[in-house]
């Protein structure tokens, strides 16, 4: 899906957000989102109208606590790939994410919905596909099974062992239930090595911690 996307100037220097937080989308990652609020359906409704982008973010502040919560300084821009409207109004959508970018500023909108002044720049690499060399699988799946025993969850360890790598860390990033904060830090690597390696360390810290049943659902 990024091949739309050869370099940076083909991003737009404004994007709208959705500030959401534990929620984290990557490069080539798919992200299902269930969009309700009528600011949000909103965005989707322009997004679709447009350039189909839309930046995913944490806030610093939790949403519950205020109505516009302060943001964190990098978010990733997510295509929209699929669409759907349910019966009673929300939009069923999957991002796949195309690009890193840091929050200049926001901006000044008039819209329901949050705008910011994205800086691709320091992510260009994003836009080029990662390679499985010098991967450590074995580490990572011994990691990813003692977590998995800890927390009393299962997974298709067939898929799990045949993913190609960017695929399964992807996925591990975004779906197992880090802390918003260990989340930005996967976001915010400085490469893919660095990724990988903070990714087998929550694993490895979170499989040695105390066990109770968690869902990744």
């Amino acid at each position: 899906m990024t091949n739309r996307y050869h370099s940076i100037d083909d991003l737009p220097p404004a994007l709208p957000v959705f500030p959401l937080t534990g929620v984290l989308v990557l490069p080539r990652g798919q992200l299902p989102l269930n969009v309700f609020e009528p600011r949000y359906l909103a965005l989707v409704d322009d997004a679709m109208a447009g350039n189909r982008l839309i930046g995913m973010i944490q806030p610093t502040e939790h949403e519950e606590k205020t109505l516009k919560p302060a943001l964190s300084a990098v978010g990733c821009a997510g295509r929209i790939t699929a669409y759907r409207e349910a019966e009673d109004g929300r939009y069923l959508i999957t991002l796949t994410g195309i690009c890193r970018f840091r929050a200049v500023e926001e901006l000044g909108a008039t819209t329901p919905y949050r705008q910011v002044r994205a800086d691709f720049s320091p992510f260009a690499g994003d836009l080029v596909d990662v390679g499985d060399s010098d991967f450590p699988r074995e580490r990572l799946l011994g990691a990813l099974k003692a977590y998995l025993s800890r927390r009393d969850l299962k997974a298709d360890w067939q898929s799990v062992t045949s993913a190609p790598a960017e695929t399964l860390v992807n996925a591990l990033s975004m779906l197992c239930p880090f802390e918003p904060a260990e989340k930005q830090a996967l976001l915010e690597a400085r490469d893919w090595e660095d990724r990988v390696a903070i990714l087998v360390a929550l694993l490895e810290m979170a499989g040695a911690g105390p066990s109770g049943p968690v869902s990744i659902n």
